[in-house]
């Protein structure tokens, strides 16, 4: 019975085993998944025009009729979509003609669960009277988004059959929207407009003139297809020979009207060698950086909305190091690298680590007895440049008391350069020195005349060992 007990306990304790790998197993399976593509929250602002000229008559119908039916139809199709949420804006329909009332403008249904019975209420009760009040609206319709949240695209969709009747300047008002991130690039759909407008228009948005009553529904639902839909996309990262075979950078997409950043992907090549494809929202035009040293951007990048767009980037790489022939010998050590003839430090690199540049030439500062200068370091595509700096060798100066000192290079018996001066609060000191001719000046804290000078001069070979006494 013992042994049958032993037997069953272990079994039990191997399938335990067995089932906690299967479930750690999927379970890190899980994470290492790649994410899905997650729709960002979209939420659309109609502004209606419900001015005067609404109620002219438009082939069969009145303007305001047909733009109502459209709508309504669009909001009902839009009431089931997830992450979608609306508010309706109304101009022109509280105060009548003459006298003009440029704030004729009012969010008559905000953003909230639920509002799409609101918004067809309000829409079908609707009578036009006033003014175009177009820039006024947009300007008011930025402050009817509630403040944002991550991963969300704030949209206003415009239905007028006229341009502006006030003071205002629309595209100014659009302009200034866009670039403080508050909306994307509107859509402005125009019933039956002179053809003549469209360039005023076009400042605003993204702008659709229906000629036709059958027209504005067909528009109506590109528009809200754009909307919603994203597009697909790759970059290219190209090198000298202008194939796209870089990889494993960051790349960072930006608003280029608000400077809000959309995207950071690491660049990937698929399991065909082949730039990875992104989903990606067509409504922002973008700004990209390409994160390499230094870095690149490419500027007004615009996608077609349901066409893949390639984005290409020159960017051709190689890579430096830089080594010892010892490797212990400053191992943890930074260094300073510059695009060629200029100061600003474009990165600080350890030694013995490989890093990437462009293409091009590079001076490099290292931070050791003496500061080392290298000017026009050529990195070539594909191509590693080692740079290898002498093993340095071990100084240690004795002396009897603390005091003040320096240590300077010999390049002749006439020229010396300062390197370093010698820490005035120990007795003894051990420095790392490349080779080379060397000087060491000191004087003793309580010596006090200046003949108690100690001068000698030294030379330090590559891994060798120095004592120097400075009494």
């Amino acid at each position: 019975m013992k042994h049958s007990f032993y037997v069953t306990t272990v079994y039990r304790s191997c399938l335990l085993t067995v089932l906690c790998g299967i479930l750690l197993y999927h379970s890190v399976k899980g994470q290492n998944s790649p994410p899905k593509y997650q729709p960002p929250e979209t939420r659309i602002l109609f502004i209606f025009d419900a001015s005067q000229s609404m109620a002219g008559t438009w082939q069969k119908e009145s303007k305001i009729s047909i733009a109502r039916k459209v709508l309504i139809h669009i909001i009902d199709s839009l009431e089931q979509v997830p992450n979608v949420s609306m508010a309706l804006r109304i101009y022109g329909h509280q105060s009548p003609v003459p006298p003009q009332n440029c704030n004729d403008t009012k969010l008559e249904v905000p953003f909230g669960k639920n509002n799409a019975p609101l918004i067809r209420q309000k829409l079908r009760y609707i009578v036009p009277k006033g003014t175009t009040p177009i820039a006024h609206s947009l300007e008011l319709g930025g402050s009817d988004f509630p403040p944002d949240v991550e991963n969300c695209r704030n949209i206003i969709i415009l239905v007028t059959d006229g341009v502006e009747s006030c003071d205002g300047d629309a595209c100014i008002v659009s302009q200034d929207l866009q670039r403080r991130g508050v909306i994307l690039k509107p859509f402005v759909i125009g019933i039956g407009i002179d053809e003549n407008f469209e360039q005023t228009f076009n400042c605003i948005g993204n702008y659709y003139n229906a000629i036709a009553e059958e027209k504005f529904s067909e528009i109506m639902d590109v528009v809200i297809s754009q909307a919603l839909n994203a597009t697909t996309a790759q970059i290219n990262l190209l090198d000298e020979s202008g194939h796209p075979t870089e990889t494993n950078v960051n790349c960072t997409f930006y608003d280029s009207n608000s400077g809000k950043i959309y995207y950071n992907y690491i660049h990937t090549l698929n399991h065909r060698g082949l730039p990875d494809t992104l989903t990606i929202d067509h409504i922002p035009v973008y700004r990209m950086r390409v994160h390499t040293i230094p870095p690149v951007d490419v500027d007004n990048i615009k996608l077609l909305p349901g066409k893949h767009t390639i984005i290409a980037a020159d960017v051709p790489q190689g890579t430096l190091v830089l080594k010892s022939n010892d490797p212990v010998q400053y191992r943890g050590l930074e260094f300073i690298v510059r695009k060629a003839g200029t100061m600003a430090t474009i990165n600080m690199q350890k030694m013995y680590a490989d890093e990437k540049y462009l293409v091009g030439k590079y001076d490099l500062e290292i931070p050791v007895l003496p500061r080392i200068y290298l000017y026009n370091v050529d990195i070539k595509q594909s191509h590693t440049t080692t740079v290898e700096i002498a093993r340095p060798g071990l100084v240690t100066l004795l002396r009897s008391s603390v005091g003040f000192g320096s240590i300077y290079l010999r390049k002749t018996t006439r020229e010396e350069d300062w390197i370093c001066n010698l820490d005035n609060t120990v007795k003894n000191e051990s420095l790392q020195l490349q080779p080379g001719k060397y000087r060491v000046v000191f004087r003793a804290l309580n010596a006090k005349q200046t003949l108690y000078t100690v001068n000698k001069v030294f030379e330090v070979r590559s891994g060798g060992a120095e004592v120097i006494q400075l009494y």
